[in-house]
């Protein structure tokens, strides 16, 4: 099972998502999986972030990557099918979309409140996600059903951070990125799933890279609030132990823009320019 390893000190996992690979290197002549699984090992990411089957164990357990799973939030019934069904395989981390945007945030809680049980029972990580079209799409919302889910347990709700959604339904500019992004220091720490989606105020996804090799203004604005969130995750409860992560990129509903660079190149730019944020972070965290 993908638990969480003993180290001397806390570690980044960076899990590549198959949604970065549609239509590469052609819409006609789009990989396998195995291929896809091996190209995310020969560039360096650790493990893959999908809705793990017996297929992508077996290419994952040859090719040494750990696995992040996930599941559709919508039923309990469901929901214990689809975690025990990965859990059997391996996974220990789970990220989970919660319900609809039109859902009530007393109605959301209380299925969060039944999952997180759930987890705890089986095991395993399950951790919500913020989220377009989801109960958790914008601050106001997530804030309700986090203090909802607090107030009924006693504890913490586990969060899967993309804050890309937050950002764009606020509008926020980069130099407001972290102050607003980061207002929920305790859940952020409390957290071992982040989604590092790259954004600005006004798209949910933008490219890493110009096509050219060199680094995008935007990306650039990003990256600096990803190391303000690596250091403050680094500074929370001790010890830290490891923090799963997946570049989110992805060809689908929306995301990618025709005319931008494809999602895979930029993934595995991003996972470099991540590797480099956390070495900072590491550093400020100490200070």
């Amino acid at each position: 099972m993908n638990t969480p390893k003993k180290s001397t000190g806390p570690r980044l996992i960076q899990c590549a998502t198959p949604w970065s690979m549609m239509q590469y290197p052609s819409p006609g002549k789009e990989w396998s999986l195995e291929r896809k699984m091996t190209e995310m090992k020969a560039a360096g990411f650790d493990g893959i972030a999908a809705v793990v089957n017996p297929e992508i164990q077996a290419i994952a357990q040859r090719l040494g990557l750990v696995m992040m799973g996930g599941f559709d939030g919508s039923k309990v019934s469901s929901a214990r099918k689809q975690i025990i069904a990965q859990r059997d395989l391996g996974v220990h981390y789970m990220n989970v979309q919660l319900l609809d945007h039109d859902t009530p945030p007393a109605v959301a809680a209380k299925l969060a409140v039944r999952l997180i049980e759930m987890s705890d029972e089986l095991g395993v990580g399950v951790h919500v996600e913020t989220h377009r079209d989801t109960a958790t799409e914008t601050p106001e919302k997530f804030e309700e059903i986090a203090r909802l889910f607090q107030r009924a347990t006693g504890r913490l709700m586990p969060v899967t951070w993309d804050h890309s959604h937050f950002a764009v339904s606020k509008h926020i500019l980069p130099q407001h990125y972290s102050a607003r992004l980061l207002a929920w220091p305790k859940l952020i720490q409390h957290s071992s799933l982040f989604h590092l989606r790259p954004f600005n105020s006004q798209h949910c996804q933008i490219p890493v890279t110009n096509g050219r090799g060199q680094l995008t203004p935007e990306f650039k604005d990003y990256l600096a609030f990803v190391e303000d969130l690596f250091t403050l995750w680094l500074q929370g409860p001790k010890p830290r132990g490891e923090l799963w992560t997946c570049p989110e990129l992805g060809m689908s509903h929306g995301y990618h823009v025709s005319t931008n660079p494809h999602p895979w190149p930029d993934a595995i730019r991003a996972r470099q320019e991540y590797a480099g944020a956390w070495r900072r972070a590491l550093k400020r965290a100490k200070k």
